[in-house]
Formats: structure tokens, sequence, C-alpha cells
């Protein structure tokens, strides 16, 4: 698995290799760097054997242990990975800047480069981050890149916070607006999907109707302006939305009870990977020609 590298201002981010053990082993050999944790990484046999724990991860795609170097020198590590102390395995924040290099925001600098890359790149839902209760600077961290105190807990064998930094909504979709021909028909079919998705209804009025979810909103709407009678999705435009599933059964489920609901199944002869052996997914059409993609979230990252 190979790891993105990220750059900064000052820094950059990439993946650890066996070749930085030195380095990193060197940046934890100062006492003041073990001060929040259970092991004494002083210890060059407790620093090899966080090395080794490093090295040896084996995880989700785009997530894993990064070394921090500034002008080439390795100043710290940082880590995106799933959690080893919360539940889920949700995706869990960790960022070590050698005490030398303290007080100079690169700590801050390497966690929102991170962020950036769990929460943009990755589309991760929230990133969560462990901080010892008595380490008021890193705290202070988290609270400059935008983390949640949602409480603490015993974890790594002591009193931490528990923070979560979840999606800004700039530059993240308002709503979307369809211009239906038969708004009865666009209830039945957008209405009972989205409804199955977690979507609610939104607004009402005689033309039209949404459903939200989130900080998002579609809209269906049999507008008087209409200057075509037929939705054609292979002309210029919209040709398809494609929305998440929340699991591979799900997908499989909603694809078996579309018939009901005013959709019927497009490229079914090779479903479910009609969009490639490494995407899960269903393709459906309504009676108005407007055509949704149903992807699982499990698996590997869709192509697009």
């Amino acid at each position: 698995m190979t790891l993105p590298a990220l750059t900064t201002a000052r820094l950059r981010l990439r993946q650890l290799a066996e070749a930085d053990r030195e380095d990193v082993v060197k940046v934890f050999s100062d006492p003041e760097m073990s001060r929040f944790f259970a092991a004494d990484f002083a210890d060059p046999a407790a620093a090899n054997a966080m090395v080794d724990r490093r090295l040896d991860y084996r995880g989700p795609a785009g997530q894993g242990h990064w070394v921090i170097e500034r002008d080439g020198e390795v100043v710290g590590v940082a880590h995106l990975r799933p959690s080893w102390e919360l539940p889920g395995g949700v995706p869990e924040l960790g960022y070590y800047v050698a005490s030398a290099h303290a007080g100079q925001g690169l700590a801050t600098e390497a966690a929102r480069a991170l962020l950036d890359h769990g929460l943009g790149a990755l589309g991760l839902p929230a990133i969560w981050a462990l901080v010892h209760e008595r380490n008021a600077a890193s705290r202070k961290i988290a609270g400059r890149l935008g983390f949640l105190d949602v409480g603490s807990g015993v974890h790594y064998g002591d009193l931490h916070r528990v923070l979560v930094a979840l999606p800004a909504r700039h530059g993240r979709p308002h709503h979307v607006e369809l211009w239906v021909p038969d708004l009865a028909e666009a209830e039945r079919s957008w209405g009972w999907l989205l409804g199955e998705l977690g979507w609610r209804e939104f607004q009402r009025w005689p033309a039209g109707v949404s459903w939200r979810l989130g900080g998002t909103y579609l809209v269906v709407e049999a507008s008087p302006a209409l200057s075509a009678a037929d939705h054609e999705r292979t002309r210029p435009g919209l040709n398809h939305l494609a929305l998440h599933v929340g699991t591979r059964a799900g997908v499989d489920d909603l694809a078996a009870r579309a018939s009901g609901h005013g959709w019927r199944p497009l490229f079914a002869d090779r479903y479910p990977h009609a969009g490639g052996d490494a995407h899960y997914a269903a393709y459906l059409e309504n009676e108005a020609g407007f055509e949704v993609e149903l992807v699982a979230v499990e698996g590997p990252p869709a192509q697009a």
C-alpha cells in the first residue's frame, strides 16, 4: 500500500519506511516526547517496537503512517488510521513533532494536512483524535484545527479527551434541482428511494417537493418554464446521480425492491459490477428517464 505525499508551506509528509527507523527513534529519544504515553519511547527497544507496529500496519487505502520532514530532516511522525481504542475502527489522527521543533506551529501544519487529506481526498465522514487530559498544547492544536470535544475516557492506559472533526460545508453541494415532466411520478420514484436512504421531506409547493439529508437537499419540480416534455440523459447536461449506500447488502435490497417504486434496472447483465470489478453498485432508471447509481460504501474506493 502506497500513501500519498502531502506538502505544506514548510513540511513534507511521506509514507513511513524502514529507512526512517533511526530518525524516528532519535525523535523519541527525548524523554519529553513520552510524557503523555504509557510507554517510555526514550528506551530504544520501546521506540523500535513502536516503529515496527507502524511499519506492520495494514488498513484502508489512503490511511496509515507518515514521517514529517522539514528541509529534508525527519522532525516527527503522524498517522491517520483506524483507531485501536475507539469502537468501530473509526479513523483516528495522531501527530508528534520533536521537542526541539516545538512551539513553531509544525504539529498544527502537519495535522491540518492529514485532516484535509482524510476529510477531502478520502471523503471520510469524521476524523477522531484522543488527546491526553493533561496535554494542554495538543488540545490547543486540536482546537485550532476545529476538533470538537465530545467527552473523555480511559484510552491508551490513561484519561484522554475524545475529539472529533467533521467536514466543513465550504465547497460541498448545497442542493440539486431536477425539472421533471410528471411531479406525481417523480414523487413516487424519488420519494421512495430517498426515503429509504434517510432523506426526509424538506419543502413542498404546488409545482415541486424537496428532500433533505444533512446540509444538502434535492428538488424535483414540474416547472412551467420547462422547454421540453422529456428528459434525455445522453444529451449534454445531467447524466445521472450517484448516491452512497451503507453496505453491499443494502444495494442488493434496494435493487430488488426498486421495480415496485417506478425504477427499472440498467446493465442488469453486469450487476453488481457494471462500473468495474472494484465497484459494487446498482444502476436504475425511472419512468422519466432519470438514472441513479447506488454505490456500496464497503470495499475499495471507486475509480472515477
